[in-house]
């Protein structure tokens, strides 16, 4: 119960954000890349980094390495919030802040052949999470079923990490999502939500991953991975640049284009995410078993994709034309 007392802490702490935010002019305006269509707050995100920190003070000083690798990620990722950032300055606290990640959870240790793939994945999920970040509710909605499954491995199954940092987590995601699952939103996550959200989320992945010896719960994050890598595919098909702002996601489409409300679409993936969670949690999947649910996953996903945004959408009115010739 004594957990509670983070609620109206974070609870206060968001709403002192917001009179800054507005003082300081730190909103999103509407543009032609957006999913919304009023000036909004930006940066309600910053109570996920200051619950953890928050913690690590009140609470023993754990996983230091892991918390400065946090704070350094979420500083760049608020400024980035502010103004444009270099993508080099970026790319290296990044870097830095990876690296602190993997100390922590001993992954140094392992060869480099392992690492380098490693640093690949965990930066490219982290800059696929913040992408995924575009309607209200997606990022608050997602996070906390991801956070609530990894708490019931964590009581149940195999014990991981201390469960305080998960409950305050959780209690962070439910502050941020009053503001955020709504029909207008008081707030958007920002960089510096979606950044350091993922960081914290992959943090507690390794460690569950390490202890296990595990792969199978990379699938807690399945259903991002698959809009995320589906749309880099399109995107190449169409001859785009993949590295250029857009609305090609899957979600985005849904609410943009087919006019689903946000709510709805945040719903939806976290649903689905919350029953690919119960499969994994409850399976007994050896490493090929696990390979087949991942490839059966992505071709069904794909295959809806076709169906409900159509042929030509997905790969190019041109270059489907070219196709049926």
């Amino acid at each position: 119960m004594l957990y509670l007392i983070y609620l109206p802490v974070l609870y206060f702490c968001l709403l002192l954000y917001f009179r800054l935010a507005a003082y300081f002019q730190i909103t999103d305006k509407p543009n032609h890349r957006s999913s919304h269509n009023q000036i909004t707050i930006r940066g309600g995100g910053i109570v996920f980094p200051l619950a953890l920190l928050l913690h690590f003070l009140l609470n023993g000083f754990d996983y230091p390495l892991f918390t400065s690798g946090l704070f350094l990620i979420s500083l760049i990722s608020f400024y980035d919030d502010l103004k444009p950032l270099s993508n080099k300055l970026r790319l290296l606290v990044h870097l830095i802040s990876v690296s602190l990640l993997f100390m922590q959870t001993d992954l140094m240790h392992y060869p480099l052949w392992i690492i380098i793939p490693v640093y690949i994945l965990v930066i490219g999920t982290i800059n696929a999470y913040n992408f995924m970040d575009g309607i209200n509710g997606i990022t608050g909605t997602y996070s906390l079923i991801t956070i609530l499954s990894l708490y019931f491995i964590n009581e149940s199954q195999i014990s991981f990490i201390k469960g305080d940092w998960l409950i305050v987590s959780a209690l962070a995601l439910l502050v941020f999502s009053f503001f955020n699952f709504r029909k207008k939103a008081k707030c958007f996550a920002g960089d510096v939500g979606s950044v350091s959200m993922a960081f914290i989320i992959i943090f507690f992945l390794l460690l569950l991953i390490i202890q296990s010896g595990d792969l199978k719960y990379i699938g807690l994050l399945l259903i991002y991975g698959l809009d995320t890598v589906s749309t880099i595919i399109f995107r190449l098909i169409r001859r785009e640049n993949i590295f250029e702002a857009h609305r090609s996601h899957f979600y985005q489409y849904l609410a943009n284009v087919k006019g689903w409300p946000h709510l709805q679409v945040s719903s939806l993936y976290m649903l689905v995410q919350g029953l690919v969670n119960l499969l994994i949690i409850y399976s007994e999947w050896d490493t090929l078993a696990f390979l087949t649910f991942i490839l059966v996953s992505g071709l069904v996903f794909v295959g809806m994709r076709f169906v409900v945004e159509g042929r030509e959408n997905l790969i190019g009115k041109e270059l489907a034309n070219e196709k049926m010739r």
